[in-house]
């Protein structure tokens, strides 16, 4: 159950009944042969799919990102950290009055993490609130099905190349490992990866995939709890 769906009253009768509200942190950047939002699509579907389970109500996906790397890919909007994190409060804080409590934050993108250390200040200035954080390829037991098939993750690679993600065909084989440790401009990493793919498997089988998202869902679903 979206925003979009239902009118104010509708969410004013949701809040009398439960205070929990999931949301949904995207980017709008390069993924290779997948969709250029697809930092959204995987958080948007794991929290839909929760919902239709749950009924926690899903709130509008914040689709912009922190992705300066990218702008030199045609089509990546990235904002400042300084306004992302003008964004992200903002939107925390007018859910907060409005009577949710219970926040689970679907992150779909790297370059949100630095939104976490103030998801702490807010909690100092509302002590009632619950907020938890997911980055469902980060999750462990999402990380133990990759390392189960010997796969390791990668930008825009297998990893991300989800049945709804994907709108061009996409390659076989693989692109090189990408370097860690070093940080480079968008103008350099164009030149190093040049189809934005950066490292490991282009796509993996299906039933691969389908066995990732089941894990993430199932993450989502405990997530929705809120147990201490």
């Amino acid at each position: 159950m979206r925003f979009e769906e239902i009118n104010w009253m509708d969410v004013e009768s949701y809040l009398a009944r439960d205070d929990r509200v999931m949301l949904v942190l995207g980017a709008c950047e390069q993924h290779g042969y997948l969709s250029i939002l697809t930092d959204s699509l995987v958080p948007q579907a794991l929290a839909d799919a929760a919902s239709q389970e749950t009924q926690v109500l899903v709130a509008p996906a914040l689709n912009f990102g922190v992705s300066p790397y990218f702008l030199t890919f045609p089509g990546t909007i990235s904002f400042r950290s300084s306004t992302y994190l003008a964004v992200f409060e903002d939107l925390l804080n007018s859910l907060i009055q409005s009577g949710f409590k219970r926040f689970l934050i679907l992150n779909g993108h790297g370059g949100n993490h630095l939104a976490t250390g103030l998801t702490a200040e807010i909690l100092n200035q509302h002590p009632e609130v619950k907020i938890a954080w997911y980055s469902w390829w980060q999750a462990p037991a999402v990380t133990h099905v990759f390392q189960k098939h010997a796969l390791k993750a990668g930008h825009a690679s297998w990893m991300e190349a989800f049945p709804f993600t994907r709108v061009a065909d996409i390659p076989e084989g693989q692109m090189p490992l990408a370097e860690t440790g070093r940080t480079i401009s968008a103008e350099a990493l164009k030149k190093d990866f040049p189809d934005g793919v950066m490292g490991y498997p282009y796509q993996v089988e299906t039933a691969i995939m389908d066995e990732i998202f089941q894990t993430a869902l199932a993450n989502v679903l405990h997530m929705l709890k809120f147990e201490d």
